[in-house]
């Protein structure tokens, strides 16, 4: 589970990563994907992170891994969130869609790997048995 955001007015990205659970390149990745996470930079130019900006990490964290959002659906539900807008019954069927779609392809690739992987096993079981 998230820690809890420690009372503070700045954090490194250090202290970002250990309480989003998420690693710095994966920060500076959204910084460049996601508009609403612009941390500061002090003086000597390292990131400089407010409590809103760790709050924007973990919705960010939680749209990609939990609710299964892409980068590009997660951008949108940003903005739509940040504009007040919320989320329509058609947008939330649209994702859901799109969600059943991505793990249909996801199963199928998986089942795919599944039969490979046995004809290898059948090859290495053959091999086995004529070197035996």
């Amino acid at each position: 589970m998230d820690k809890a955001i420690p009372n503070k007015l700045f954090f490194k990205i250090g202290e970002v990563c250990e309480i989003t659970d998420t690693q710095p390149y994966v920060l500076r990745y959204w910084e460049s994907e996601f508009p609403a996470l612009a941390p500061a930079k002090n003086s000597s130019g390292q990131r400089i992170y407010r409590r809103k900006d760790i709050e924007t990490v973990l919705r960010i964290k939680q749209l990609l891994y939990d609710e299964g959002f892409t980068i590009a659906g997660a951008k949108k539900k940003l903005e739509a969130e940040a504009s007040g807008q919320g989320a329509t019954p058609g947008s939330i069927a649209d994702q859901a869609a799109a969600n059943d779609e991505a793990k249909d392809k996801t199963r199928a690739v998986l089942f795919e790997v599944k039969d490979q992987l046995r004809e290898i096993l059948t090859l290495l079981d053959r091999d086995a048995k004529r070197v035996n």
